[in-house]
């Protein structure tokens, strides 16, 4: 329900484009109302309870309510009014697809409502709808409407939408790292890096002193001990020198070349890379590589997918909505909504 409240919050983000592209002050809005859509009219009753509503936010957080006139207060009825527009609007695409809203279907949103945000105690819910000033009944028909609405024009509009094995199977083949997990290998290492006197790493002075670690290792040397005494890399210092590679995450291509070359404590000759040189000695064998079946993840697939296209046929259905309602909506004087913006010509 989540996902398809915030659909259509864009989905009448869109329309309230429409709304403001197509209003200007008409003669054709009658007296006592605001706004006409598409012939249902919006009286000035309803816009006036809904700033009524506005108002007792303003007073619940103790702000004050701007004055009839500012730019604030205008703001505010412009906002409620294209609310309004949006509401009459879903309600006459619902009329459209044949989408029907029972009192039924509302009265069950709010008592599933009621037991999981108040664990069924319907006293607390009025008192919380009482505090945000709502009545039960204004809320069953404004908010869970508009939910239920949402909801089954999603359902109508995208209930032609399919997703086929081929689109599932060619999905998985794309995306194969996604459903998988790259060879690794634990290692331990040390790195040898010697800096001149501007800072930089002589790479000359850095091989002979890894030459010289690296007999010591030959020699019987304690690996531990020497990364202490020697490594320059202080993130593997206090662990041993230890490090995780993985394979195409991050570490430098020719420390992950050696990492996985190796065998099993076989110590490396000094590997040079952009920091230093580097004497490695893996200490596990490497973890291969794997990937989850095609069954395992075939259905959060199809899901994914059906999801994206019926995306994509809302979309559609709302940018086949703006065209149907341009020219349509028409304002009462000193009602209209704000102009859009030409969009920038600049292309900097």
């Amino acid at each position: 329900m989540t996902k398809v409240r915030l659909l259509f919050g864009l989905l009448l983000a869109s329309l309230a484009l429409v709304a403001t592209a197509c209003g200007g002050g008409s003669d054709e809005v009658p007296t006592g109302a605001v706004a006409v859509v598409n012939g249902t009219e919006i009286s000035k009753a309803q816009l006036s309870e809904y700033m009524e509503l506005s108002k007792k936010g303003y007073a619940r957080t103790k702000q004050t309510f701007p004055k009839a006139g500012t730019p604030e207060y205008q703001d505010i009825q412009a906002r409620n009014l294209a609310y309004l527009v949006e509401f009459v609007q879903l309600q006459q695409a619902a009329d459209d697809l044949g989408v029907e809203v029972t009192d039924e279907a509302v009265e069950k949103l709010e008592s599933q409502t009621i037991k999981s945000k108040f664990d069924g105690d319907r006293a607390e819910y009025v008192k919380a709808l009482k505090k945000a000033g709502y009545t039960p009944e204004q809320y069953r028909k404004t908010a869970y409407l508009y939910t239920v609405l949402s909801s089954k024009i999603f359902t109508a509009v995208t209930k032609d939408v399919t997703v086929t094995p081929q689109d599932v199977l060619g999905y998985y083949t794309a995306n194969q790292a996604q459903y998988g997990t790259p060879r690794s290998r634990e290692v331990r290492h040390i790195l040898i890096q010697v800096k001149d006197k501007d800072g930089n790493v002589d790479f000359a002075a850095s091989k002979a002193k890894a030459d010289d670690v690296y007999a010591q290792l030959k020699a019987g040397g304690d690996f531990a001990a020497l990364v202490k005494k020697y490594s320059a890399d202080t993130g593997s210092v206090a662990d041993g020198g230890k490090y995780s590679v993985v394979e195409g995450q991050g570490t430098v291509a020719e420390f992950e070349k050696a990492a996985f070359a190796l065998a099993t404590h076989e110590v490396s000759k000094p590997v040079k890379t952009q920091f230093g040189y580097h004497l490695i000695e893996p200490i596990e064998d490497t973890k291969k590589a794997t990937v989850q079946p095609f069954e395992k993840v075939q259905a959060s697939i199809k899901a994914l997918l059906l999801q994206q296209k019926r995306n994509e046929e809302i979309q559609k259905w709302v940018e086949d909505q703006k065209a149907a309602y341009d020219g349509k909506i028409s304002y009462a004087a000193g009602y209209e909504p704000p102009a859009v913006p030409d969009a920038p010509t600049d292309t900097q």
